[in-house]
């Protein structure tokens, strides 16, 4: 089973964005932290599941366990709707890939539980802010 630990970080609302990804299981400690633009804080969360889901496909089709201290995120993926436009096109795109998996779960998790991808996404906007 792979555990994909997500968060979305905006320096501002929106601000400066950031995701942080961190897959762990069958071998694997992947952390990926990129800067994406300006964003609200929830959008990125979305942009978060995407991107973490991509990645997770690369490496397995079979059991995907999600977590993210994105209550909005859990929500919408466990009832596959967002009313909001911008998230709506997120997770549908999102759940095409999450149909991919033989097994797939999402989790919301406290932030104590999701520290790494918490500090991916927050040293991505401070790594942009360097450049």
């Amino acid at each position: 089973m792979l555990e994909v630990y997500i968060d979305g970080a905006s320096a501002g609302n929106p601000g400066p964005s950031g995701i942080g990804i961190f897959i762990k299981g069958e071998g694997h400690q992947l952390r990926f932290s990129e800067y994406i633009g300006i964003y609200d804080n929830h959008t990125t969360e979305f942009i978060a599941l995407l991107r973490g889901l991509e990645e997770a496909q690369k490496l397995s089709k079979e059991l995907i366990s999600v977590r993210s201290d994105s209550q909005i995120v859990v929500a919408a993926v466990e009832k596959r709707y967002a009313k909001n436009p911008v998230f709506k096109e997120l997770l549908d795109k999102a759940l095409e890939i999450a149909d991919t998996f033989d097994f797939f779960f999402i989790k919301w998790v406290p932030d104590s539980s999701n520290l790494t991808a918490d500090q991916l996404a927050r040293k991505a906007i401070i790594k942009q802010k360097d450049s």
